[in-house]
């Protein structure tokens, strides 16, 4: 159906699906989303996420990219770099270079790529200061679709994701409602016809945010969020330390709550 018989995920925490989770902890995510409507109801349609929260953008391209192109199927989804460009000091030219790379690879062994840009952070406060850096990045992505024949979903300009209840309370990962929509978008730029939209917009409000409510939240994000993100950093380290992928092998897609997982005592770990 579709021309998509089978189908990889490779990325970091977004495409992992932090923070869509289900009853057992484990995290559905948009990438899952998407393998169910390109199955369709199909037992023959194989799906793969090698995707790891925290994982950097040489991590990717080193080990899960090498998987993608040796399984060789008939999609694979590339969102990676964010992790890289939220760093103080990084280099956001050379992150696109190193991204594009990966993208060539993909395109010369004849497989079909959708690639995703960044989202516009202007709604959050704090993360704001992002969208420069983001900006850029986004420029470098659309030219490297364009140069190599993949396929991008526009996260930047989808107008649900600019209101604050698209994204979760660390402000760097989204909403179940959020990675729904990313994927029903997904499927649409892959022109897979949809009976529902993603551009609905969200109901009223029913509690208008308040200055002194914004301030207050700033302060607990920055010491339940922020401030461990840096030690972590400075030490080194990553929350997908000693993690596993969810869907390590090109398989019939089974939707996760139906799906024996491994016992994983840190799967409700969130990570940026």
């Amino acid at each position: 159906m579709y021309g998509f018989d089978s189908y990889v995920a490779i990325g970091d925490s977004f495409t992992e699906g932090l923070n869509d989770e289900l009853p057992d902890g484990t995290f559905r995510g948009w990438a899952d989303r998407l393998a169910e409507i390109l199955a369709g109801g199909r037992p023959g349609f194989q799906y793969a996420n090698l995707s790891l929260r925290g994982k950097m953008l040489d991590e990717i391209m080193d080990e899960q990219l090498p998987i993608a192109l040796e399984l060789k199927p008939d999609l694979v989804t590339l969102c990676a770099g964010g992790n890289d460009i939220i760093v103080p000091g990084a280099d956001v030219d050379a992150v696109a270079a190193r991204l594009e790379e990966g993208v060539a690879k993909l395109r010369a062994a004849g497989i079909p790529v959708l690639i995703f840009n960044g989202p516009d952070t202007k709604v959050l406060s704090v993360m704001s200061v992002l969208r420069g850096k983001v900006g850029i990045y986004n420029a470098h992505l659309w030219a490297i679709a364009e140069r190599h024949g993949a396929r991008l979903v526009d996260l930047w300009t989808m107008g649900p994701l600019h209101d604050r209840r698209a994204w979760s309370d660390d402000r760097l990962h989204f909403s179940p409602e959020a990675h729904r929509r990313i994927a029903m978008k997904s499927a649409e730029v892959l022109g897979v016809p949809m009976e529902t939209d993603w551009r609905e917009p969200w109901s009223p409000e029913l509690v208008p945010s308040r200055w002194i409510d914004s301030r207050r939240s700033d302060l607990a994000w920055t010491k339940v969020y922020l401030l461990p993100w840096i030690r972590r950093q400075l030490r080194g380290q990553s929350v997908g330390d000693g993690l596993s992928p969810k869907r390590p092998q090109l398989a019939p897609y089974v939707p996760l709550d139906v799906l024996e997982v491994p016992d994983n005592p840190q799967a409700r770990q969130q990570a940026s």
